[in-house]
């Protein structure tokens, strides 16, 4: 009974959204003790060009939610503590909103988001104690080869220390293996390339004696050279923290701009009479 009732409503509204004679007054589809739904508040709920079929679920689904949506209000405003000064709470939300807006507002406008090397690099070195690893980070070459692929070749440019072979690994890598890790300047985590080789095979115990290695473990062949290492609790490198850091000093440019108008805004306040304290 109540699928056909709601499918009636649903006729009604599709009905009232296509009526061209906008005399024709707002028709009334559910009600909740005293809050109403109009047809005219379902416009945009169909899209244009859906079947009728699936039109009627939609708008079904969009009632049912408004349904509940009120019945949860009225629960809610019924058993609101005594003690809750909710246009208070209405009040002060309202004023962080539209604080919040103005400070994004004047920030967009006035804020210099530019910070060169130079500065960051300075920071860094002024706050090195703030840049502690929490865990082993290197640089790495790795690549995983499934062992139907062209290993023979890629152990013979892997062991080679010529440019040109270098070069002609890297292709062969990006264009054969499964995974390739062929950036040498990228800090990865230890945990991170530990994951993609056979456990056990890089550690926070053996990372200084396994340098490079190949080994293989069911359908892949794994290559690695582990380039550079920095451990836990030891300073972060720049380049890792480079980021990190332009991002602390834009943050306090942020909060110097806002306090600085603040500042600024009170003492012309205050110079106009317009601050009182009694």
């Amino acid at each position: 009974m109540r699928l056909s009732l709601s499918f009636i409503v649903i006729a009604l509204v599709l009905g009232a959204c296509g009526d061209k004679d906008t005399g024709n007054k707002d028709r009334e589809i559910a009600k909740v003790y005293d809050k109403s739904l109009l047809a005219s508040e379902t416009a945009g709920v169909v899209p244009p060009g859906t079947q009728p079929q699936d039109s009627a679920l939609l708008v079904n689904a969009f009632i049912q939610r408004w349904i509940s949506d009120q019945l949860l209000m009225y629960e809610a405003e019924r058993n609101i503590p005594k003690d809750a000064n909710i246009d208070k709470l209405v009040r002060d939300y309202r004023a962080s909103l539209v604080r919040f807006n103005y400070e994004e507002q004047l920030i967009g406008q006035k804020l210099d988001s530019t910070v060169n090397e130079t500065e960051v690099r300075e920071f860094y070195e002024a706050h090195k104690d703030e840049f502690q690893l929490q865990s082993t980070i290197l640089k790495c070459i790795l690549v995983k080869m499934p062992v139907s692929g062209p290993n023979s070749e890629m152990n013979k440019l892997w062991n080679s220390r010529s440019d040109s072979d270098a070069a002609k690994m890297m292709e062969l890598a990006k264009n054969k293996a499964t995974l390739a890790l062929l950036d040498r300047k990228k800090w990865y985590r230890l945990d991170e390339v530990a994951a993609i080789l056979p456990q056990g095979t890089l550690t926070a115990d053996n990372i200084g004696s396994r340098r490079e290695g190949t080994l293989s473990e069911g359908d892949y062949k794994y290559y690695y050279r582990v380039l550079e290492t920095v451990r836990g609790k030891e300073t972060a490198p720049f380049d890792y923290v480079q980021e990190q850091a332009s991002k602390v000093i834009l943050h306090k440019r942020k909060q110097d701009l806002l306090e600085n108008w603040k500042k600024e805004v009170y003492d012309n306040e205050l110079r106009r009479g317009n601050i009182k304290v009694f």
